[in-house]
């Protein structure tokens, strides 16, 4: 009795994963989201974006925000310190782009553990205007991005405006298997969890809401002591009663890391994070891993064969239809996640590494109270209070 009730427990669970990923194939967007026509913003721009040392293609990506399409932005860097390599690149845009209004703030005050929220409470006292757009430094946006992503904040009920991303690497194996990470995990699950009608997310890839609503979650001093800072900063304005829209816009961002222990601290950081905000959530992602249960299935048919205890024929039916579109799917998703033939077959090999890599995170990152940033070790916990009655989905941002 009881190795028959384990032998539907692990069927059971494996079809459940298999399950998962044909839904988060599918969840994923088949087109290209910006045909037809798109509503856009009007109203000036404060754009945010905090600096911290320099990177590969940081003057691309930044040069791709003083392009932009919108009549009235303006563009506010922030450094800590006068020594940050990030200074002579924001140097070049404001020659490159003479008319462009670039403002580079370099002030050195902290006002919390978190220092990219203090680098933000800096830069805020120089925002001119109505609306603001916070946005990671390695992200890389289309001419119309700040019309379309600030388009939603024309509704009252309306708080925060954010975006997925797509990653694409920069360098050589490790950044390949990051951007995987990105694209063939992280950004389904959101999409899944997006379906299912959870809003709770906010991701630091752009966060774009109205200064009324900054002013009334109390600015960013209000986030200062805390990890997900990107992920509160939504939460605060959706305690106000405000929605957080999820935009059709989907920027790109660079994934860098040159070797395995950094790629490790960074996602480990992330999981980390889900941990604290979603602990039931974060247990639920142990389905989320496509490969490890596709092997789990067929060593669990294999077995089940070699012992002449087979299980009852419709369980089996059930078993082989689950891992024939899991497979199917788990492939799709790759093959919708690469953005040229060649980079499908070349990576295809790095899938069940990847699966495998994300379920050891995963179980790593089910312990440990710290994770590091920038140099810096921070504790897991968010020393703010949560808002009555939260649901946190699994997703959070870089």
């Amino acid at each position: 009795m009881i190795l028959s009730l384990l032998q539907f427990l692990l069927v059971l669970l494996c079809c459940v994963a298999m399950t998962y990923a044909v839904v988060a194939t599918f969840a994923m967007p088949f087109f290209d989201r910006r045909a037809g026509r798109q509503p856009s913003g009007r109203a000036c721009i404060s754009v945010l974006k905090p600096l911290c040392g320099s990177e590969p293609r940081l003057y691309e990506n930044l040069a791709t925000f003083c392009e932009q399409a919108h009549p009235c932005f303006q563009l506010i860097f922030g450094v800590s310190s006068p020594n940050d390599p990030a200074i002579p690149v924001v140097r070049r845009l404001q020659s490159n782009y003479p008319r462009s209004d670039i403002e580079l703030v370099i002030d050195p005050r902290v006002h919390g553990s978190n220092l990219k929220v203090s680098n933000l409470i800096n830069m805020a006292e120089r925002a001119r205007y109505g609306v603001v757009v916070l946005a990671d430094s390695d992200i890389a946006v289309e001419t119309d991005y700040l019309e379309r992503v600030t388009a939603p904040l024309a509704d009252p009920d309306v708080g925060v405006v954010t975006c997925l991303y797509r990653a694409q690497s920069v360098g050589g194996f490790w950044p390949r298997i990051g951007a995987l990470f990105i694209n063939e995990w992280f950004a389904p699950s959101v999409r899944v969890a997006h379906s299912t009608g959870s809003r709770r997310f906010g991701f630091g890839a752009t966060l774009a809401l109205r200064r009324t609503t900054l002013d009334e979650i109390g600015g960013f001093a209000a986030l200062r002591d805390c990890l997900a800072d990107d992920y509160w900063l939504a939460e605060h304005a959706r305690a106000l009663g405000l929605n957080t829209v999820l935009s059709s816009v989907m920027v790109s961002t660079d994934v860098i890391e040159p070797d395995f222990a950094t790629l490790w601290q960074r996602e480990m950081r992330w999981l980390r994070t889900i941990r604290s905000l979603n602990p039931s959530g974060f247990a639920g992602l142990g389905v989320t891993f496509t490969s490890p249960w596709l092997l789990a299935g067929m060593l669990l048919a294999h077995w089940l064969s070699l012992a002449g205890n087979g299980p009852h024929p419709f369980t089996g039916y059930c078993l082989a239809v689950s891992m024939v579109a899991g497979a199917a799917a788990r492939t799709l998703l790759h093959a919708r996640s690469a953005r040229y033939s060649r980079t499908f077959w070349r990576d295809l090999p790095l899938v069940p590494l990847r699966d495998t890599l994300l379920a050891l995170q995963w179980l790593s990152a089910a312990f440990g109270s710290h994770v590091v940033w920038r140099g810096a070790r921070m504790p897991v916990g968010n020393h703010v209070a949560r808002p009555h009655n939260t649901f946190l989905d699994f997703s959070d941002d870089r």
